[in-house]
Parts: C-alpha cells; sequence; structure tokens
C-alpha cells in the first residue's frame, strides 16, 4: 500500500470513526440536500419542498451547535510525570512482580515468574464471540480523544486483538485458557491510550483520571486484565539476531504516534486477528504462537524480511504498559538465518515506510546483560549506552528479557 492510499485510508478510517458516532448530525445534513434536490417545478411542490428545507435548515443548524457545544464540553491536559507506582501497587497474584521506569519513556510492569513460565509455553487461548464494545464512560470522550491523539500522526482503525486474562504461572495442572477479544485500533485509541490525559468538563470541573477510574480494583491496587474494561490491544515486540550476531533494531520516523524517533524491536505492533490463524485456516489454541505469529509477521512487515529469513522465535516476556493503559505487551527473540550484510540490503514494505526511517544494526552480547542484570546491575547500565539513550520502552524491555531467557540457558 502506497504512501498516498494509505493517507487516504487513514483519513477515511477517521472520518468513519467520528461519522458513526455523529449520525444525527449527518442525517440533518442529508435532509438539507434532500430538500434541495427535490424542489418540484409546481407551486404546491415549491411550497411544501421549501417547508422541508426550512425545517432541515433549523435542525441542522441546531444539530451544529449541540455538536459543537458537546465537543467544547471537555478540556485536555497531559500527565508529564511520571506514572505513580507508589500509589498503585502491583496485582497481588502477580509473582515477583516490580516496576521498571524508564525516563522520557514510560514505565512497564514486569515479573520474571511470568516471564519464566512463558517459557514453558503451556498457555492456551479462547476467543470471545463478542468483539469488544467502549463502555458508556469512555463513549462520551471518543469523539474529542481521537482528533486529540490523531493530530500530526496517521492513525487506521485496524482489527486489533485484545485480552482479558493474565499470564499467569499456575501450579502442576494446565492454566485456565486466556481469554482475547476482537476490537479495533480506536478502540484503544479512546480507551487505553486515556493513560497520560487527565479529562475535565468545562461545566462542573468534573475529573476523569483513567489510572484512578479505569486501572484501580477494589484493594486499591493495579486491576488484573481480567476485569479490566478497556480495550487492552496485545503488544509484540521481538528483537531479532542475524547469524553473525548483530541486533537488529528499526528507527522510528516522526509519524509513529508511540516512540517517534526512537530505536524500536526488530519487529513490534499488536496483535492481529489474522494471527490466531494456522497457514491453513485453523484457529492456534496455544498463546505462544499465537503470539509468535504476531511477532514474525511485524518483523517481516517492518524489515523487508521474508518468513524464509527466519529461523525461529520464542516468546520470553511479558510486561503492562503502564502509561497506556496497563496494556498487555508480549516480547521475543528471534534467530535469523541470514547475516547483517543481506539485513542491511533490505527495506520495509511500502506500507511501513511512513512510520520506518530504516534499520541500524548494533552488537550486542545478550548472555553479559543476563549476568549483569541477574548480579543487580541496573538495566541502564547493563545495556549498551546507546540503546538505552535511544531505544523505545518495548525494545529495551525486550532486550531485558531476552537477556534473562539467554542466561539461564548458560
Amino acid at each position: 500500500m502506497g504512501k498516498l492510499t494509505r493517507r487516504a485510508r487513514a483519513k477515511a478510517d477517521y472520518l468513519g470513526f467520528l461519522g458513526a458516532r455523529e449520525w444525527p448530525l449527518a442525517a440533518s445534513g442529508l435532509g438539507v440536500l434532500l430538500g434541495v434536490v427535490t424542489i418540484l417545478p409546481s407551486a404546491i411542490g415549491v411550497v411544501l419542498s421549501v417547508v422541508a428545507l426550512a425545517l432541515g435548515v433549523t435542525t441542522f443548524t441546531r444539530d451544529v451547535r449541540l455538536l459543537r457545544r458537546r465537543w467544547a464540553g471537555f478540556e485536555f491536559t497531559t500527565i508529564a510525570a511520571p506514572f505513580p507506582t507508589a500509589e498503585l501497587p502491583p496485582p497481588s497474584a502477580y509473582p515477583q512482580a516490580e516496576y521498571v521506569a524508564v525516563p522520557a519513556r514510560g514505565t512497564a510492569l514486569v515479573s520474571a515468574a511470568i516471564d519464566r513460565d512463558l517459557w514453558t509455553g503451556r498457555h492456551t487461548i479462547e476467543v470471545a464471540e463478542e468483539p469488544y464494545r467502549l463502555p458508556a464512560s469512555l463513549k462520551a470522550t471518543a469523539p474529542h480523544v481521537l482528533p486529540l491523539r490523531a493530530r500530526g500522526r496517521l492513525l487506521f482503525n485496524g482489527p486489533v486483538v485484545g485480552m482479558r486474562g493474565d499470564p499467569l504461572p499456575a501450579a502442576g495442572a494446565r492454566p485456565a485458557p486466556i481469554r482475547l477479544h476482537r476490537a479495533r485500533f480506536f478502540d484503544a485509541v479512546c480507551s487505553n491510550e486515556l493513560g497520560t490525559l487527565r479529562i475535565t468538563r468545562t461545566g462542573t470541573g468534573e475529573e476523569y483520571d483513567l489510572r484512578k477510574a479505569e486501572l484501580t480494583d477494589s484493594a486499591g491496587a493495579l486491576r488484573e486484565l481480567s476485569s479490566s474494561s478497556l480495550a487492552d490491544h496485545v503488544g509484540v515486540s521481538t528483537v531479532a539476531f542475524t547469524t553473525d550476531g548483530k541486533l537488529v533494531t528499526v528507527r522510528q520516523s516522526a509519524l509513529n504516534a508511540v516512540s517517534g524517533l526512537l530505536l524500536a524491536p526488530s519487529g513490534s505492533g499488536s496483535l492481529e486477528p489474522r494471527d490466531l490463524r494456522t497457514p491453513d485456516g485453523g484457529a492456534r489454541r496455544l498463546l505462544h504462537t499465537a503470539v509468535r505469529a504476531g511477532m514474525e509477521r511485524e518483523l517481516c512487515e517492518e524489515s523487508g524480511l521474508t518468513p524464509d529469513d527466519v529461523r525461529g522465535t520464542k516468546v520470553v516476556g511479558f510486561a503492562r504498559w503502564m502509561d497506556r493503559g496497563a496494556k498487555p505487551e508480549f516480547f521475543g527473540l528471534t534467530e535469523l538465518a541470514v547475516d547483517s550484510a543481506e539485513v542491511a540490503r533490505r527495506r520495509p514494505v511500502s506500507g511501513e515506510r511512513l512510520y520506518s526511517a530504516g534499520l541500524t544494526l548494533f552488537d550486542v552480547d545478550l548472555a553479559a546483560i543476563g549476568a549483569a542484570l541477574a548480579d543487580g546491575v541496573p538495566l541502564s547500565e547493563a545495556l549498551p549506552q546507546r540503546l538505552w539513550e535511544d531505544g523505545s520502552l518495548p525494545l529495551l524491555l525486550a532486550l531485558r528479557a531476552a537477556a534473562a531467557w539467554q542466561a539461564a540457558r548458560v
């Protein structure tokens, strides 16, 4: 898909999402249009058409005023302060949970025990029949949030997969299936992406803070995914290494909505419904095979590699990205079948070139990073300086998880 086509699609998705929620205004406008084109060449027809046109204009004018009043009814303020981890302890069900905060990039909740359990690949999935729907509390602000988030960016209302379960370790028996649901990207923009906004009703001064309203459970801790009301679209990221040991990273362009101008993982994006199906059309039953499919799809799209260039991917970690409504994120480690010279010649697929400014390769010793982390060295000191300074949060977390897995194998 070319750049102009993608820009047109982004605009169509944007207008379609708003139009679906403001259809009475569109209907009034259609009434005005019909009143104009149906004026008949007879006295009675002219009178009736003029009356219909006048009513249509009146209704349309009223709806426009009401729309402007509603759109002016909210004020949005960016919350620039770091996520208040001290005010929101991890869920009690998350073992060995801790927050990882990276200046200027965000905060994530991680668990070494959950990561180790994911290495076994025991979790199964089931997909809800009904797609996700925004709750009433979020529908009211959706038409206002989307223009705010879309300003200066290209956003597509593509299909994504959300998560209604937590990949928690289970003693003995296989864990219960993790429930997934189908959603659209704009659902996530109007729910999870409110995590850094404070919304105020101009008429009453009432404030809405997603962190308090949606992320906090009755005990004052972070709500588990199983009881969340947000879209909770699943993030998938993988770090790929060439046959000569080079780490592949993607330089994000300024149009990227989340990690603009930062170094991203080799493949990073959202899990999609197509990742839940096998190549022959069957349903995937295991969480790690679905997540792995999403990681490798994103890798090929953003790097220009092909499935034949990928030897295999291991799911090595999990986190919840607190600044984005505590959405779930999975991390992988991919072994490539090509060397760095071949990777350097590749280009992302046409649809990704708006977001990718090219590839950068690094020498990274995962085993050494893993050993340093195991000895208590902070992530900021264990990683190469350039990666720590320029890496996006998914890249840093993916390297952390991959290094821990690599060190456990030694």
